[in-house]
């Protein structure tokens, strides 16, 4: 195509790949290098920067353009701008007719060709032209004959070119059904199939196998019709009966000519592998194939290619193995959104979690919803009456519904391995997720619902085994996982009296488990995956005594490791059962009811969270007496809870008397009494008493590494709270060094998404912005505030927190109009849920007065920092920074307002008090001093101002010097 070689990089969608191929395959064979399969990536997965590096690397970007191409649904604004629509060069080739509509606008100004309806030698042409800007070569480049393009994912297996997708269409040995228009999806799997199967030089055999729905037919039957004309024969055999498969291959005996009708089956299956081997560019689909010592004999071999589906996963020495998952959840979503275009997305994400993302699941539902039956009803009867929703439904492509396919496995089983179908029964009852196969290693002895020999040393994975062959569970070497609509199902088959005996053997199971101290993150991974079937939906658990230790433990659990959500959902319940069943008063249920407390406050329902605190608190003092270690607990959970609710004057003498009543019972040491002290020293803090509350930080944090260590999340928390408290006392330089080794901390202990690890994140944005690097600030508050969103919900108080910070970043970096507007936003949902007088609420008061001061609306800022000062004197004191911080801005503005005689006697007070509070060289009382200064100097007492700042930088200087001659 042209002498000088240039690196492409092969732009398409996933159903275009053929096009991708064959222009790849020309490229590399004119000498050029080419960058192919890497954009059938979709949006979402995290994958833009290893586009953006290899864009970085080419000449130019082949962009193949078709309807698939611009699907809304595989691009989002953000990636077209920085991919594609940046690169000086792109060469857009058109594959269909497409409108003006169909194009992205911004390629729609670029000059496109176009290779649909042309023979070949006319679409090479093209491409040359394309490529080259119209000059032709006088002769081919020089490419050696017989060997292999550099990049082999352009080319066949057999070094063969590919074929022009528009002129080939079906090969005229075929018989395969029609294509399922409403195929979707699965992008990453077709290019993994077409890659195995250009891997070889000989017969590749590959074998796509999964649960029954997964769609393994339905991929293979896309990549049948998609790869189509690269072959000049394809042909499906349903190999479900094995012992057939000599007829299926005598009838494409036939179909080639060369079978003899008078050998036999055998025989003409024997000469049709003999052909085989001889031939080039042929595609054997073996459907539903389950016996692998069956099928072994009958394997075709040759350079062509042979797929496998099976829900058996045992293919090792005979194929090369994919397994099938369900749907990713983008996958599903768009699915559903495809087939119903009136669902929301947020119906499309519950609907498609309640399926599980089974495929045929998906298109059953599209069926019945599609009929007239609402998106609610639907999701109910999954709930009440799965087997029953789960028979309905017409799913194109699919043998059998659901239920219909789980029973038909199922009654295979029950005849040829019993014990395998008790086991299955049995895992029906657990919850959707894996389940440890130890578990059942350690309760065999105890569970009366396996039948056989309970010393048997291969149990329970010989009853695996027969599982995972009829695709009714998915193995690893240590977990077994069964489709939580397979679950569903069979327990919707099970007889109430034989459900109760199995539920019994689950509970069983549950509490011989023992993960260790649910407060220790090292515990966390095992502690989630037995959560994860201690509150199963299905689960009824409530009513066994031999689990209500472990039940307490994980809702522990999954407070300490930031779901509240989770833990509100477990201990709801629990309580109501237990509060009948046990009373009141019971210690199992005063626990329970102490952690929905916890929950209901972490899930930011503070005032909800009172009751049950109080009322706890008010029980157990009943019960226990006053210094009962359980008591000074719910009396801890009680200030803690006030102080939520703003209110840190009433909770710093709560945390006095228990901090004293700890130390008498406990210990300095303990670490209850190390909480006390710890939450003692934040409403110190809060209240202004920053030198005091740096004093108990101090020392809480070194008792904490001493007797927890330097990663216990509670020694963690000490560390980030003295951070703060050093942050208020204006040593922003250390604060910075600590928040960022506590974030560093929190990230590997916790996760990035924990709140605690949030919060870190919180506290270094802020003090990146004090420090001057806004961007990066601004960056952190983003990030910070979109985890707080995903996993705290909009209107949770640390949400509100993170966007507050946002606004002030905003504010600072120029962005006065967004900064209000969040600001706005920020202000009305505090106001909703915490009240006009919260702190955090007169918070975002204070800032929003502040915008718009900035913007010129300065007497809607004066109206609203009189109403915030107001109410920070009434429920903070006159003397706590945020009230001084208030009446600051308040002489700003009526400094601005030319009320100078007003201005300069708030000042002066606040001058008084930070000077009194903080010290004179504190940054909030040089601040003050400087507003002064500026509004005595509008007043025309430019001496007197003069020598107030003169005396602030001399008292800066002596104070400078002291500190050299102490270094």
């Amino acid at each position: 195509m042209t002498d000088a070689t240039q690196q492409f990089f092969i732009s398409y969608a996933g159903p275009d790949r053929p096009w991708a191929e064959w222009v790849g395959w020309h490229l590399e064979e004119a000498g050029h290098q080419v960058i192919l399969d890497v954009w059938d990536w979709r949006a979402g997965d995290n994958l833009v920067h290893h586009m953006d590096h290899a864009l970085e690397t080419v000449d130019a970007v082949v962009a193949l353009f078709s309807k698939s191409y611009f699907d809304p649904e595989r691009w989002t604004q953000e990636e077209w701008t920085a991919a594609v629509a940046r690169r000086d060069r792109v060469i857009p080739l058109a594959l269909e007719p497409l409108t003006t509509a169909d194009v992205h606008p911004l390629l729609a100004a670029k000059l496109r060709r176009d290779l649909h309806g042309l023979d070949e030698t006319t679409a090479l042409a093209t491409l040359r032209e394309a490529v080259n800007g119209g000059t032709r070569p006088t002769s081919p480049p020089p490419f050696p004959p017989g060997t292999t393009p550099a990049n082999g994912s352009a080319a066949t297996s057999n070094g063969t070119k590919p074929r022009l997708p528009s002129t080939t269409g079906q090969p005229d040995v075929w018989n395969v059904r029609r294509r399922n228009p409403d195929f979707s999806g699965r992008e990453a799997e077709i290019a993994q199939l077409r890659d195995g199967l250009l891997s070889g030089q000989q017969a590749v055999v590959r074998a796509l196998h999964g649960m029954g729905g997964v769609g393994k037919t339905q991929i293979a039957l896309e990549y049948a019709h998609r790869f189509a004309g690269q072959y000049d024969v394809v042909w499906w055999i349903d190999a479900e009966q094995d012992d057939q498969l000599p007829v299926h291959y005598t009838e494409l005996a036939d179909r080639l000519g060369i079978a003899k009708p008078e050998a036999g089956s055998e025989h003409n299956a024997r000469a049709l592998l003999q052909h085989l081997r001889t031939e080039q560019r042929w595609l054997i689909i073996l459907d539903n194939a389950e016996n692998r010592e069956q099928i072994d004999p009958w394997l075709p071999e040759g350079s062509g290619h042979v797929v496998i589906t099976s829900r058996n996963p045992d293919w090792r020495g005979i194929a090369h193995q994919t397994g099938l998952d369900v749907f990713s959840r983008p996958d599903s979503v768009s699915y559903l959104r495809t087939q119903i275009p009136s669902i929301t997305s947020e119906e499309a994400d519950l609907l498609a979690r309640d399926v599980g993302d089974l495929p045929l699941a998906l298109a059953q539902a599209v069926g019945v919803i599609g009929s007239g039956m609402t998106i609610g009803r639907y999701l109910q009867l999954l709930t009440t009456s799965t087997a029953r929703i789960l028979e309905e439904g017409v799913a194109p492509g699919y043998p059998a519904p659901l239920a219909a396919s789980v029973g038909i496995a199922t009654t295979g089983l029950e005849s040829d391995h019993p014990e395998a179908a008790a086991l299955l029964r049995l895992g029906a009852f657990f919850g959707p997720d894996p389940v440890p196969t130890r578990w059942l290693e350690s309760a065999r002895s105890q569970l009366s619902t396996i039948p056989g020999d309970p010393g048997d040393l291969m149990w329970p994975h010989a009853a695996l085994q027969p599982l995972s062959r009829y695709g009714l569970a998915r193995l690893d070497h240590e977990t077994f996982q069964i489709h939580r609509l397979t679950q569903a199902v069979l327990r919707d088959h099970t007889g109430p009296d034989e459900a109760e005996r199995i539920r019994r053997d689950v509970a069983t199971v549950l509490s011989s488990t023992d993960p260790g101290n649910p407060e220790v993150p090292d515990t966390w991974p095992a502690w989630a995956s037995l959560a994860s079937h201690l509150i199963a939906q299905h689960a009824v658990l409530s009513h066994r005594p031999e689990l209500r230790p472990l039940l307490l433990k994980t809702a522990f659990f999954l407070i300490r490791s930031g779901q509240p959500r989770s833990a509100l959902s477990l201990t709801t319940p629990l309580r109501k059962v237990w509060a009948r069943e046990l009373g009141e008063d019971h210690p199992d249920t005063l626990r329970c009811t102490q952690y929905l407390g916890h929950a209901m406050a972490d899930v930011g329902d503070v005032v909800g969270a009172l009751t049950f605190v109080e009322d706890t608190l008010a029980r157990r003092r009943r019960v226990l007496g006053d210094d009962h270690p359980d008591t000074l607990q719910s009396a801890n959970d009680l200030a803690a809870t006030t102080s939520r609710l703003g209110k840190y004057a009433e909770a710093r003498p709560m945390y006095e008397d228990t901090l004293r009543r700890r130390r008498h019972n406990l210990g300095d040491n303990h670490p209850d009494t190390l909480q006390s002290a710890h939450n003692l020293a934040i409403a110190l803090n809060r209240a202004g008493d920053h030198a005091e509350a740096r004093r108990m930080h101090e020392d809480t944090l070194r008792r904490r590494r001493h007797t927890l260590g330097d990663n216990h999340p509670h020694t963690l928390q000490s560390a980030h709270n003295l951070a703060i408290a050093l942050h208020d006392l204006g040593e922003i330089m250390e604060t910075h060094r600590m928040h960022t080794g506590t974030l560093q901390r929190r990230r590997h202990i916790l996760g990035d998404n924990h709140p605690d690890t949030l919060q870190s994140a919180h506290a270094l944005a802020i003090t990146l912005h004090n420090l001057g690097e806004t961007e990066k600030a601004r960056r952190m508050d983003e990030d910070t505030l979109r985890r707080r969103r995903h996993v705290l919900g909009d209107d949770h108080p640390s949400t509100l927190q993170s966007a507050h910070s946002l606004a002030i970043t905003l504010h600072n970096l120029g962005k006065l109009d967004e900064a209000r507007r969040m600001d706005e936003d920020t202000l009305r949902r505090r106001r909703h849920n915490l009240g006009d007088n919260h702190p955090d609420t007169l918070e975002s008061a204070h800032s929003l007065a502040i915008t718009l001061h900035d913007l010129g609306e300065t007497e809607e800022a004066h109206r609203m920092h009189e109403d915030t000062l107001r109410r920070r004197r009434q429920i903070l004191g006159d003397d706590h920074p945020n009230t001084l911080q208030s009446a600051h801005s308040l002489a700003i503005t009526l400094h601005t307002l030319r009320r100078y005689e007003e201005a300069a006697q708030v000042l002066e007070d606040v001058r008084s008090r930070l000077r009194r509070t903080l010290g004179d060289h504190h940054t909030r009382t040089v601040a003050v001093t400087e507003s002064l200064a500026h509004t005595w100097t509008a007043m025309g007492k430019r001496f007197a101002a003069q020598r107030l700042l003169t005396g602030q930088r001399k008292q800066a200087k002596r104070r400078f010097d002291r500190k050299k001659k102490r270094r």
